[in-house]
């Protein structure tokens, strides 16, 4: 699992969200270039990642400065995975508690301690998408209908705060399209793997959207500490694809009989206008018109920045449901 490496890394990473997907897998990584590292959870128990002599879980809460005081202490660097990601809530609050007030609790405390650099993970939707012949880069604005999509625009208002505030400390800003690989314990993104390899029928929405293996991300990540700039924004992104497309290659990967059933847009307009309703009664559900519209456009992204800066060589799609299929055959 751990690489042998000829020299020694003696500098301390504080990982928050480390029993996250990429939190996971970033750990793994730090530790795979002989960082030490810190996770930071909110129960230990919940950590699935591999125990290492070079990582110490800190059980604790972003929204709890003398946690983060504790946790920060003689580290050199946070990288901040922790965040709300859930599109069931309907009330913007409950983002802002941890996606926008946490972060300004780490930024806080970061400074305080004398932390070198920040790396916050934030969202691909931050930034405008495109098609295929005019990729999404970080040079472009939001668009709909992420601008009106809770949990993006939490991690929006978070990136503005952080970026008024690099004069103070370095800060880097990741920003992942759809992750797929190992150690999904939610599950988030894997969920899709699971209809894979549980449902006969899978449904297919109309759109598509970039795809990218979750180590490679937390490649990049790691890679960041070092070679990302200060201010800078790296879109991590590969393969842009339909949703047609990612599901017949998820059916070759884990050899599902699964059918694939096409769900015209209309059809997810009408669904976004029933869960708008539910919402409206204060109903927590993954429903929305903001959800079912995002699922309707082709979101795609260029990697150009990630390669060039932070020197990402990019795995195929393929190889990060493979990690998925397996990690979750080893769960069950």
């Amino acid at each position: 699992m751990f690489q042998k490496l000829e020299f020694m890394i003696s500098e301390r990473v504080l990982v928050t969200g480390a029993n996250g997907l990429l939190g996971t897998n970033t750990v793994i990584e730090l530790l795979n270039q002989n960082y030490l590292v810190r996770g930071l959870v909110r129960d230990t128990n919940k950590y699935k990642g591999p125990n290492h002599s070079n990582l110490e879980l800190f059980q604790g809460d972003i929204l709890n400065i003398s946690d983060l005081k504790k946790a920060t202490l003689n580290c050199q660097y946070v990288i901040n995975c922790a965040a709300i990601t859930d599109q069931s809530e309907f009330d913007y609050r409950m983002y802002h508690s941890v996606n926008v007030q946490g972060v300004k609790n780490i930024l806080s405390v970061a400074v305080r301690n004398n932390v070198k650099k920040i790396i916050q993970v934030g969202t691909a939707n931050e930034f405008g998408y495109g098609g295929l012949n005019d990729l999404g880069d970080e040079t472009k604005k939001m668009k709909p209908p992420y601008k009106k999509s809770l949990y993006a625009r939490s991690k929006k208002n978070a990136y503005h705060f952080l970026k008024s505030k690099t004069d103070d400390i370095d800060i880097v800003f990741i920003n992942p399209t759809f992750m797929i690989g190992s150690y999904d314990s939610k599950p988030s993104s894997g969920r899709i793997i699971l209809m894979g390899l549980k449902k006969k029928l899978v449904f297919c929405p109309p759109g598509g959207k970039s795809f990218v293996c979750v180590k490679d991300v937390a490649r990049g990540v790691v890679s960041a500490l070092k070679c990302g700039d200060n201010k800078a924004s790296y879109l991590m992104a590969h393969e842009n694809l339909s949703f047609l497309e990612f599901l017949k290659i998820m059916r070759n990967q884990t050899k599902g009989r699964f059918r694939i059933i096409l769900i015209p847009k209309w059809v997810l307009i009408c669904l976004g206008c029933f869960g708008s309703l539910l919402r409206f009664f204060r109903i927590k559900t993954n429903l929305s018109m903001e959800n079912m519209k995002s699922l309707s456009i082709n979101s795609f992204y260029s990697n150009r920045k990630s390669c060039e800066q932070l020197y990402i060589n990019y795995t195929p799609i393929k190889e990060g449901i493979k990690d998925c299929v397996k990690w979750f055959e080893v769960q069950t």
